[in-house]
This record gives structure tokens, C-alpha cells and sequence, in this order.
């Protein structure tokens, strides 16, 4: 359906909760659609890719943002520009939030206009391995809280990322030497984890609420000698987006290219998929912003939570 829309979708999500809706969409929003399951892990990658070369106007990301990160990889891949779109029906829908296209989800059978953004975009490059980003990467103690939220299917949303980070404080808590370089400037210390976000959130947690997807630049937050009691005395402060300004131990910024360099092998994810774990044996990673990178669906009333960077209300 060359010009229309094409939802990619794993029909097992939610033990098939995703298929049920995208089957029982409203006439006004299926009339252009056409519905492409996933049949094995990369295989949204590779449907995002063949979509965007057949020349579908739209390509949509229906799950959650392990989805998200295959089929963003796919659309970017192709080499064509059609409008990438998200659908939340997964776990965290990091993404889906900053786009304000969770509220759009909430609100679909009304079929609500949207707009269009040209993003930014991260590309992760570890030993041999690249990927695309959208939304997040997080190195260290963050790619194995995402390592334990993907083993753990009874909780969803926050509570499941909650349980997570708690069971990577006993399981996981180590803080390598780390050399990390922001744009121009170098740190070496002990590191507990390094966020980079494009988006606001990171496991359901708005570490940057601030973060702007057009500015050409990441938001990061680097933990260094933090301690157990650290973390759970500022998870609240995670939960809400208040991260401490003035920690001498965690340090917040904004950079377009990241370089790490570890003494011991790195573990990564970008947008809830791994780029490298332990076992791969890689210790250097770059993380570079590519500017204005991918068209993207967003709903305005709800983009970046409903706020500007003022912190004041969007119209709606």
C-alpha cells in the first residue's frame, strides 16, 4: 500500500493484548493501514526497512521500545523519509511519552490530528557494532537494570523497572574506571552507570525532563562513586525528574558526542536492546547525535509531557 501506513507489531505482546487492538482499529484510522507481525527477534528491523524502501508514507512501531529500536533502525537504514510512527503498547514506551504519543494512544479511536518533527538521532558505535538510538542508552548499572526488567514478565510500567533497579543494587552494583569524554572535555573515575538521553525518560524514569529532541545535543547524567544508600536515597528524586544540580558524584550535562573507554567490558542498551554485554568483551563505545535525522509522528498537546522548556503548559 505504497503512500499509506504500515504497522509493525509483535502479534505475542501482552499474550496477543497488541493484535486484538490493532485488529479492532476505528474505520477512520484503518482505512490507509496495513498490519505486518513480527515472526522472530529482528524481524521488525527488517519489515521497517522493506516498508520504507516499498514507499510507505508512514512507518509505525506498535509495542513497546524494544520495537521502537528495531524499527527505527529499519526506517533509518533504507535510505527513504517516511514519517516514522509509535504506537505504545509495550512496558515502559519511554519514547511514545516524550513524543506525547501515549496520550494520542489513549485517545486513537477519536483519530486526533498530529503533527510532524524532524529529530535527532543517536548512533552507538561498540568494536564493530552500531546502531541507531531514539530515545535512550544507558552503560553500566543501567544496561543491567534493563537486562533484569527483560527477565521479568509479571510487572509492567515503573514498578517493573522499580523491581529491576532494585535487584541490580544486589546483583550488579560495580563502578569500573571509566574514561568518559563530554564533547571536549575528559573525566577518569570509578563509574556506576552514564545515561545519555534524546528523549526524557529512561526505564520510566525522567532523568532529563528537560531533554529536547532537536536541539543537536544529548541530555546525559553521570554517576560516578555513588553508593547503595546514593541510590536509594535519590530514587524518589528519579521517579520525580529532580536529580540533584550540584552532586559532586553525579554529574548532569548536555554534549553531542560521548567517547568511554573502560577497564572492564562494557554493558550497554539503546532504547531497552543491548549493544554489547559483559560477555562481548568490548570496553571502548563513541555515542554521536546525528541532527534532524528522522521525521517522527508527535502529538502537541502532550510532546515533552505537555511542557515547553519553560516548564509552562502546551496549548490544547
Amino acid at each position: 500500500m505504497p503512500g499509506g501506513t504500515c504497522v509493525i507489531y509483535n502479534p505475542a505482546a501482552g499474550r496477543g493484548r497488541a493484535e486484538r487492538l490493532l485488529r479492532a482499529l476505528p474505520p477512520a484510522r484503518a482505512r490507509d493501514v496495513e498490519l505486518r507481525p513480527t515472526a522472530r527477534a529482528g524481524h521488525a528491523e527488517e519489515l521497517a526497512r522493506v516498508a520504507s524502501e516499498e514507499g510507505f508514507a508512514k512507518v509505525v512501531a506498535a509495542g513497546g521500545d524494544g520495537t521502537v529500536h528495531e524499527v527505527a533502525n529499519g526506517v533509518l537504514q533504507s535510505g527513504r523519509d517516511p514519517v516514522f510512527g509509535v504506537w505504545p503498547l509495550g512496558s515502559a514506551n519511554d519514547f511514545a511519552f516524550t513524543l506525547g504519543m501515549g496520550e494520542w494512544w489513549k485517545r486513537h479511536e477519536q483519530n486526533p490530528p498530529t503533527d510532524t518533527l524532524s529529530i535527532d538521532v543517536g548512533r552507538a558505535t561498540a568494536g564493530p557494532r552500531t546502531r541507531y538510538f531514539v530515545c535512550n542508552l544507558g552503560v553500566g548499572f543501567n544496561g543491567m537494570v534493563n537486562g533484569e526488567a527483560r527477565k521479568t514478565r509479571w510487572l509492567r510500567g515503573l514498578l517493573l523497572y522499580g523491581w529491576a533497579f532494585v535487584k541490580s543494587m544486589v546483583k550488579h552494583f560495580k563502578t569500573p574506571t571509566m574514561t568518559v569524554r563530554f564533547d571536549g572535555r575528559a573525566v577518569t573515575t570509578p563509574t556506576l552507570a552514564l545515561s545519555v538521553l534524546n528523549g526524557q525518560r529512561e526505564g520510566n524514569f525522567p532523568l532529563r525532563p528537560d531533554a529536547r529532541l532537536t536541539d543537536g545535543r544529548f541530555d546525559y547524567m553521570h554517576a560516578t562513586r555513588l553508593t547503595r544508600w546514593h541510590l536509594m536515597r535519590y530514587l524518589p528524586a528519579m521517579v520525580r525528574g529532580t536529580l540533584p544540580t550540584n552532586h559532586k558524584l553525579l554529574t548532569l550535562g548536555r554534549a553531542a558526542r560521548i567517547e568511554v573507554k573502560c577497564e572492564a567490558p562494557l554493558c550497554v542498551h539503546a532504547d531497552g536492546e543491548f549493544v554489547c554485554v559483559p560477555e562481548d568483551d568490548l570496553r571502548e563505545l563513541v555515542v554521536e547525535a546525528l541532527p534532524a535525522r528522522l521525521r517522527v509522528e508527535v502529538f502537541p498537546p502532550a510532546l515533552y509531557g505537555g511542557r515547553d522548556a519553560r516548564g509552562s503548559r502546551y496549548p490544547t
